[in-house]
């Protein structure tokens, strides 16, 4: 499709693609304890990821964060994708993706956080990031299924997280 036929119009939604990752090591999952200047998520757990940069396409972003952050070169495979209504003209298409890290290569740190290997069924033990008690269980079952879930994020009049999974 030409340039000319994308329609491109600054008053439509636009949306900002961002990549997270969820590494696999036998029941261990790799999160990273994020940094203390990291604004409402401050030393919680996420995954690993970030943006996807002009030119690249969202596999090849999350392998360059995976890589930037931990400094494991990993295979993945996407397994869902969660649009998230941010409330405003801008938004956010989320890439997850699943991967499995070969044995116990060493983990980098960096500005970002600190990466580490957590039990999978002791979770809830940790401070995770909100979305992640939804998430990892939606992308391990849609890896084990071979399958993609699609979901959709938005926020009630008190900032509480809302979320939408399509079946």
């Amino acid at each position: 499709m030409s340039l000319d036929g994308q329609r491109l119009d600054s008053d439509r939604y636009a949306v900002i693609p961002r990549t997270l990752s969820f590494l696999l090591r036998q029941n261990e999952i790799l999160l990273i304890k994020l940094a203390s200047d990291r604004e409402g998520w401050s030393g919680r757990y996420n995954g690993i990821g970030g943006h996807v940069e002009i030119g690249e396409e969202p596999m090849s972003a999350a392998r360059r964060e995976v890589l930037e952050e931990t400094g494991l070169e990993t295979d993945q495979r996407l397994c869902g994708v969660v649009n998230i209504d941010t409330g405003g003209a801008l938004g956010i298409g989320l890439f997850i993706f699943v991967g499995e890290a070969s044995g116990d290569e060493r983990l980098l740190s960096g500005s970002e956080g600190v990466p580490a290997w957590l039990p999978v069924d002791q979770l809830s033990d940790h401070d995770l990031v909100e979305d992640l008690g939804f998430l990892i269980p939606q992308a391990l079952k849609a890896r084990s299924e071979k399958g993609i879930f699609f979901a959709a994020y938005s926020y009630d009049n008190d900032g509480k997280l809302q979320i939408t999974l399509t079946e």
